[in-house]
């Protein structure tokens, strides 16, 4: 059998890719909890639940009642390859205050949160890629 040249340096070189990828999606999943915090962060931040509840204005985030919302909000790793995160929110009206209705003006709450964290998220996903690729 021929041995080929190399073959150690390369099969080393693919096992520190595997964890590589590992490490972009912790730091994908750490930047997703970023947004999570922060998007329950502008939920619940001077809100009053029950009787004195105040309704948010128009264009800013829902004020936090029943705290359905605000804790309906999670991270989640869906792929290894190509690593890939998102950051949900499963209240059936999410959307509705997200993007606003016919009948009601948006309160945002996901995607501010998404783009005060964008530049983060950038950094620490490099950090990662960066870190991995002196290894290799």
């Amino acid at each position: 059998m021929a041995k080929i040249k190399g073959a150690d340096r390369h099969t080393k070189r693919l096992r520190n890719m595997a964890k590589s990828s590992k490490q972009v999606v912790a730091a994908l999943y750490s930047a997703g909890q970023d947004i999570e915090i922060d998007a329950e962060q502008s939920i619940t931040e001077g809100a009053i639940s029950g009787a004195g509840h105040v309704p948010s204005l128009p264009g800013q985030p829902p004020n936090a009642d029943t705290r359905h919302l605000d804790t309906n909000i999670e991270t989640s790793v869906v792929a290894q390859n190509p690593p890939t995160v998102h950051v949900t929110s499963h209240a059936p009206y999410s959307a509705a205050l997200e993007y606003g209705t016919s009948k009601m003006a948006a309160r945002p709450f996901m995607r501010p949160a998404t783009e005060k964290n964008r530049k983060k998220v950038g950094q620490k996903v490099a950090n990662a890629v960066r870190i991995a690729v002196r290894k290799g």
